[in-house]
């Protein structure tokens, strides 16, 4: 290999310096995991030539016997792991090395601590790579020629501000890294050593992984490689042959993550249509879920040979947490992004994909209710999305959903569907619910006080995606959702004659109020009318059934969005003091305040905004100075 002098030196970007300090110092207190990142980096790249190669077999150079490389130079003191994948060019290392082009990299750093324990689960999950090199390495020199192309470039750097990019030739395509050990990590400059880690953790990787043979008992090479990992697509084996070890390690492969999963479901179908799957549950949310721009999905395989990563096609957007690989028999090879749009067969294994988690997930909140809690926790707002995007799977969703609620007056959302409908009145026909756009604005709503008064659960929603939840989630098991917010109060049968008697009594000898505030406050609202929901407050705002609630069009308008918005009614409570003591004031400049007053009040238990603070301010100043006189 002659080198040339085309050589410069580049500054690594802010990100990459704070993350290699970072990673550095996290997960020193388990290094050999470098090992097994730049193994699977090794293997990815082995996956995709063989997938371009379909296309173009020239890229293959003669050479399509792809496989990974390990060994070490004790005198040297270096460890070498090299490829013939892919390879990259000079731009795609520039990309790939010196920056990190991940979308909501500033936010995941904003995240870190400065705990180490939970920095560590932090940086394992923003997946770090070929960065692992540095917790062991104090020099690292990669040497890559991308398949196709005929200039090769070596990357070079101790891990501080800047690295090296020089031109150089090489004959093979691929990827070779060396290694230039710390002092102390003499432990790793041990052919013993290093199987061990690769059974530990990539074992499961499909290509082989050769190293120099070792003779019996002895340190020294024996000469010729062998191969030290099995080699088989762990998606095609018997589940009874698989280690609950092997699948924990082939998770953090595939989903480049440092913990092990929640759960896996391994499945093959037979029949019209053949295919295996192998699909995980991570244990925690990685740190751009909500990142709409972000790649998401599984692994497409097609007769065992890797065809495209992050595959949208096969699970909908509510389950972009689930990792994994769906290996197809009947597919073709060369299988593009616009075929798989309209394929019958992509459609098949999407359905059973999905199946197959809900049914996983439903498995588990029955047998672990606090594993499922945590899965909740860590996925519920994202679950919620479901009942609108699927709905083929909407009651199988329902069933997973978990809330808060007036039962437990706690923010833990543990309440499912069914334990709501188990635990309804006699004569109850509704699941009630109140969205509001926190947990306490929900639970002190004025809204609750009848259902309160009366027993009756209701559901405290709170989560942005509830509004777009409920929008679609319109019945579960033959039980209407109602908003307390919406429309008059009709409790139905959970209301007796008695109580329906004095309530129109209570309408009619407020009909002149009724009126006289109607005309102060215009066309500030809708309509003005006597409710029974209250027991404690004056008055309150509620919307026509079929109109947006207030926390939605709140929502929309924080959005940017333009919503003309519907005017609410305003209830009052006929046996509050404010209102009887509003009955009987005959100073109209009194009764106007009072008025104001009870409808910027509940406009503020909304949530609301004042239009003239100013003006609220004034009325209440002159009301507590008449009290107190």
């Amino acid at each position: 290999m002659s080198e040339t002098t085309q050589k410069e030196t580049l500054g690594f970007q802010t990100e990459v310096k704070q993350l290699l300090h970072l990673m550095i110092h996290s997960l020193y207190s388990n290094k050999e995991i470098f090992l097994r990142e730049l193994v699977s980096n090794a293997s990815d790249a082995c996956d995709k030539l063989r997938f371009e190669a379909i296309a173009d077999d020239s890229l293959y150079e003669g050479d399509n016997e792809l496989m990974i490389h390990v060994g070490f130079d004790k005198e040297a003191r270096t460890i070498t792991i090299s490829d013939n994948g892919i390879g990259m060019s000079r731009q795609e290392v520039i990309d790939n090395i010196g920056t990190i082009a991940k979308s909501g990299t500033k936010q995941f750093l904003e995240a870190l601590t400065g705990d180490q324990a939970k920095d560590a689960h932090l940086i394992g999950q923003f997946g770090v790579g070929f960065y692992s090199s540095f917790i062991i390495a104090g020099k690292v020199s990669l040497t890559t020629r991308r398949a196709g192309s005929s200039e090769a470039v070596r990357w070079e750097s101790e891990g501080e501000g800047e690295f090296t990019l020089e031109t150089v030739d090489k004959d093979k395509h691929g990827t070779e890294i060396v290694l230039h050990l710390r002092e102390g990590e003499d432990e790793y400059l041990d052919g013993w050593r290093l199987r061990n880690i690769i059974h530990k953790y990539s074992d499961h990787i499909t290509f082989p992984i050769m190293m120099p043979k070792m003779a019996a008992g002895e340190e020294e090479t024996a000469g010729g490689d062998e191969q030290v990992n099995k080699a088989s697509a762990l998606w095609t084996r018997s589940k009874n042959d698989v280690t609950d070890e092997e699948y924990n390690e082939f998770y953090k492969h595939v989903a480049h993550d440092f913990e092990d999963p929640l759960l896996h479901v391994h499945s093959r179908v037979e029949g019209k249509l053949e295919y295996s799957s192998l699909l995980y549950i991570p244990a925690h949310a990685p740190f751009d879920l909500w990142d709409r721009e972000r790649n998401h999905g599984l692994k497409l395989y097609v007769k065992r040979v890797f065809i495209m990563d992050d595959s949208e096609h096969l699970m909908p957007s509510y389950l972009r947490f689930v990792r994994g690989v769906v290996d197809s028999n009947d597919l073709p090879l060369n299988v593009s992004r616009e075929i798989l749009q309209s394929n019958r067969v992509i459609d098949s294994m999407r359905s059973g994909s999905v199946k197959k988690v809900l049914d996983a997930l439903q498995k588990l909140a029955n047998s672990d209710a606090d594993k499922y809690a945590s899965f909740w926790s860590e996925f519920g707002k994202v679950m919620k999305e479901g009942p609108a995007e699927d709905a083929a799977n909407r009651e199988k969703i329902a069933k997973l959903l978990r809330f808060a609620s007036t039962h437990q007056d706690t923010e833990e959302q543990s309440v499912s569907l069914d334990e709501y409908i188990s635990r309804m009145q006699e004569g109850q026909d509704k699941i009630y619910y109140i969205t509001a756009d926190s947990f306490n604005a929900a639970k002190n709503s004025p809204h609750l006080e009848v259902f309160r008064k009366k027993g009756i659960e209701v559901l405290l929603l709170s989560d942005r995606v509830d509004e777009w939840l409920v929008s679609s989630l319109t019945e579960y098991d033959g039980k209407t959702l109602s908003s307390v917010t919406k429309g008059e109060l009709d409790l139905g049968e959970l209301e007796d004659e008695e109580q329906k008697k004095q309530q129109e009594e209570s309408d009619k000898l407020f009909e002149g109020l009724i009126e006289k505030v109607k005309e102060t406050l215009g066309d500030k609202v809708k309509d003005v009318r006597i409710t029974h929901r209250l027991t404690n407050s004056p008055s309150c705002l509620v919307v026509d059934e079929n109109d947006m609630s207030a926390n939605l069009e709140r929502m929309l308008k924080e959005s940017g969005h333009a919503i003309a918005g519907s005017k609410p009614i305003l209830e009052v409570n006929p046996e509050h003091p404010l209102v009887v003591k509003l009955n009987d004031e005959s100073t109209q400049q009194r009764f106007d305040d009072w008025t104001n007053l009870l409808f910027e009040q509940a406009l503020l238990a909304e949530g609301g905004q004042l239009d003239d603070p100013a003006s609220f301010v004034a009325r209440l100043n002159s009301m507590l100075l008449e009290l107190s006189a």
